[in-house]
């Protein structure tokens, strides 16, 4: 075994467990290599099948989607090195342990039902795409992209299949879980370039321009889609793991990191995963638009499927299903297993095995529901939206905290269990900024940033307006 997979391996396992209310002491740090690895097979995995061919859905142009991803993908792997590796590796504490110092133990409670519960439709949306590969030889009717509730009992019986099993190796606890992927994702790389290839081939692309021609100046959104520019690509890029970086949920893995730097391994991941292979992915659809079943589906005013199970088929073929089927399973593996956990720190008495298969319990009833995989740019900026907030209050904090006269982990050193200043600045930038949304039909993703600043200076705020006179030592 090589020393990059030992490094690997060994922040997987400890990460599984260990260190959940103390400091990660100096022996376990891990070099920056084991984030490379972690980071490049956990962004190129089931999300990106459909995430790809959906930019298409939005009638986005080739400019506005190669050249926003590219900066998009960039403020994301900013926001990881600055922000999360930064705080992470300061206190090297997790995502949980660091907001009960701050909020107090009820609020986190709340905290971890939502982010349970947000995980579990994740992991349902991973099923879905997994079940659109397994029904192939079954000759199962795909699902639409217009589709919310499940089309056939061949579709029924497929998703609470893989929910099974996927839920019971999750139960198995995070080295299970850690090792398959780490087997899996070299090959769904291999996929993921493979359809790239064949599909550009399939769309006789024989130069740049050829390439550039595919999406030319763009074209109108399908029907039931909301029409992407430039700023939509570049917003939505940057928060679709809004909750990992600027919303802080991995200083649960940098916490590990030697350095704070190890934060730029994330472009590993995201530059693989959120870029190459949503490019490759497009351009399955892409040809797919080609065909004549699609062009029908077109002409009578209906959205094409965006299945990936027949897209990556139509591709490579067997091992396009096989990858399909694993790209989703390694996703939903251990999207399960946080869910697990989150429920788990609000039921402490039932053990990680029971709470895991609760927790994959409700990601398969969602992924009976099309709905959370051909709605997922429209879920993921929502799931950002919801929890990237929380990050603020552990950013401003840490970074201005100081400047702002606020006590730091006021939950902890004042003994409460509920701090009112973190509930109230982001009860009041969520309802706020999602008022916006609704009232004046604006996409998440433009929000998103605002609400989080929005949230750390409402906290400095209501920090220093709930605990005047209050100084702590």
């Amino acid at each position: 075994m090589s020393q990059y997979n030992q490094e690997e391996e060994a922040i997987e396992a400890i990460a599984g467990g260990e260190f959940e209310r103390e400091r990660v002491p100096q022996s376990k740090l891990q070099s920056w290599k084991a984030f490379l690895g972690m980071y490049a097979g956990e962004h190129a995995a089931g999300t990106e099948f459909v995430i790809g061919p959906l930019f298409l859905t939005t009638g986005v142009s080739a400019f506005d989607l190669i050249v926003g991803l590219l900066i998009g993908n960039l403020m994301a792997v900013l926001s990881w090195r600055f922000l999360t590796a930064e705080i992470g590796t300061k206190f090297r504490y997790t995502l949980y342990f660091h907001l009960e110092k701050i909020c107090g133990t009820r609020l986190v409670t709340a905290y971890n039902l939502a982010n349970g519960v947000l995980f579990c439709f994740l992991a349902g949306a991973m099923i879905t795409v997994s079940a659109t590969a397994v029904g192939i030889p079954f000759d199962m009717e795909m699902p639409k992209l217009t589709d919310t509730t499940p089309n056939s009992l061949t579709w029924v019986v497929i998703v609470i299949a893989i929910g099974a099993v996927i839920s019971i190796i999750a139960a198995k606890g995070y080295n299970t879980v850690a090792k398959a992927a780490n087997w899996m994702s070299p090959v769904i790389v291999l996929a993921f370039i493979a359809c790239g290839v064949v599909a550009l081939s399939q769309l006789e692309v024989r130069s740049f321009t050829d390439f550039w021609n595919i999406w030319g100046e763009g074209s109108e959104p399908f029907p039931g889609q909301i029409k992407y520019t430039f700023w939509h690509v570049v917003l939505w890029s940057w928060f679709a793991n809004a909750a990992m970086h600027i919303g802080m949920s991995d200083l649960s893995v940098f916490r590990f990191a030697k350095k704070a730097s190890s934060g730029w391994t994330t472009a590993a991941g995201i530059y693989i995963g959120h870029y190459v292979a949503w490019i490759a992915a497009a351009l399955l659809y892409a040809v797919y638009l080609k065909s004549p079943e699609a062009q029908a589906m077109l002409s009578g005013g209906e959205a094409p499927s965006v299945a990936p199970g027949p897209l990556a088929y139509n591709a490579i073929g067997i091992f396009g299903i096989i990858a399909v089927i694993l790209a989703g399973w390694t996703t939903a593996n251990p999207t399960i297993y946080r869910a697990g956990l989150a429920f788990q720190a609000i039921t402490p008495k039932l053990s990680t095995f029971w709470v895991t298969i609760i927790a994959g319990t409700v990601a398969t009833i969602a992924g009976l529901f099309p709905a959370f995989a051909m709605k997922l740019l429209g879920f993921v900026a929502l799931y950002g939206f919801i929890l990237a907030p929380i990050g603020a209050i552990i950013v401003f904090e840490y970074f201005f905290g100081k400047q702002a006269g606020i006590q730091s982990f006021y939950a902890e050193k004042s003994g409460i269990k509920f701090n009112w200043a973190v509930f109230a600045a982001w009860a009041l930038s969520f309802g706020v900024f999602y008022f916006i949304s609704l009232e004046y039909d604006v996409f998440l993703s433009f929000l998103t940033l605002p609400a989080w600043i929005s949230c750390g200076i409402l906290f400095l705020i209501f920090s220093r307006l709930f605990r005047r006179g209050k100084v702590l030592k």
